[in-house]
């Protein structure tokens, strides 16, 4: 069965950096455009960042743009989510998701498959 597994979350401080990664298995990798998504206690899921099935097309929520950066490595399947400058508002549970169509990837009713999540604390 299809499974994504995030790593690498964990308690930072302001302006540190992290790098999640998000495993697949059980998939065709370069069939799928794939994202990353967050929800803090009381918030709904938001959009982080995408990229396209070829990985020549990426693209950022206005909040994280020019701080996160996503790529992807087809030979382990994986792709990943460097975060910079990180802020105490980055603090969620972070998740990764596979889409198939990519006709609209800022939704996450758009998405296939999801990971369990990875926690990121950012202290201030």
């Amino acid at each position: 069965q299809v499974q994504l597994v995030e790593s690498g979350g964990g308690l930072v401080q302001a302006g540190d950096s992290l790098r999640l990664s998000c495993a697949a298995s059980g998939l065709t990798f370069s069939n799928y455009a794939m994202g990353w998504f967050r929800q803090a206690p009381g918030k709904e899921r938001e959009f982080v960042g995408g990229i396209s099935r070829s990985g020549r097309n990426t693209y950022y929520a206005d909040s994280v743009k020019g701080r996160f950066t996503i790529s992807r490595d087809y030979a382990k399947n994986t792709v990943y989510l460097q975060m910079n400058s990180l802020k105490p508002e980055d603090s969620a549970i972070y998740y990764c998701a596979a889409d198939r169509s990519a006709l609209n990837p800022e939704s996450p009713y758009d998405y296939d498959f999801w990971g369990q999540g990875t926690q990121v604390t950012v202290s201030s």
